[in-house]
């Protein structure tokens, strides 16, 4: 992963909300007079990331399906990702945390960091009570990250790279042959192989022809070991 820039934290007119922010639990457990961790504004932040960032996917990508997008919300706001972006912002330094946590190793734990940003977010959302702002300061967050982190790498055609491999080496098209047929016909499995110049260099099956095909392609790339 990339390094993150190194940002700085939104301004606070109430500065006791960011304070609050960085009180983890364990923190209140030893120090009775402090009577609020940052388990509430947990709470509050993670539901603003999860709407901005889908709003984020959402205007980012156009043309992209739910099935594609959801996994990508996932990848941004799941604990390792956001523990990143709070070491981005040193976070760690800032915690209030109990003797118990502090000795674990809290200011580096991924689960006290990525609860720590999403308190961030939530305090910062109460102090400006403006989600324009908070939606300006996370999306600089996302978009540094959405290409390496989130975005789905192109489809390999593998039936065309191979295609490419055989005309290369040897001149010749690959030819497909489906060599078993099993099931109903309602799941028929298909068992296809891959030749060239008679030798067969790859077998795949599928629950279609086509699929077959495509693994038996795909079979033929990792066997010459330029799959990928």
């Amino acid at each position: 992963m990339s390094e993150l820039p190194q940002y700085q934290l939104p301004q606070f007119r109430r500065p006791v909300l960011l304070e609050q922010a960085m009180i983890h639990r364990s923190y209140v457990n030893e120090n009775p007079r402090v009577r609020v961790h940052n388990e509430r504004l947990e709470f509050l932040g993670d539901a603003i990331l999860n709407f901005l960032c889908g709003e984020f996917l959402y205007q980012r990508y156009p043309d992209l399906a739910e099935g594609k997008l959801t996994p990508m919300r996932s990848s941004l706001v799941d604990e390792k990702q956001l523990a990143q972006f709070a070491l981005a912002l040193d976070l760690g330094s800032q915690l209030r945390l109990g003797r118990g946590a502090e000795r674990d190793g809290g200011r580096e734990n991924p689960n006290l960091l990525s609860c720590a940003f999403e308190a961030l977010v939530g305090a910062y959302y109460l102090d400006c009570d403006d989600i324009d702002a908070v939606r300006e300061y996370v999306t600089a967050f996302f978009e540094s990250v959405v290409v390496e982190v989130a975005e789905p790498a192109p489809e390999i055609n593998h039936k065309s790279r191979f295609q490419h491999w055989a005309l290369t080496e040897h001149g010749e098209n690959p030819k497909y042959v489906i060599v078993a047929a099993t099931g109903p016909d309602h799941e028929k499995e298909f068992v296809a192989e891959v030749q060239v110049l008679g030798k067969t260099y790859g077998q795949g099956q599928g629950r279609s022809k086509q699929v077959a095909e495509k693994e038996a392609a795909r079979d033929a790339l990792e066997e010459l070991g330029i799959y990928g």
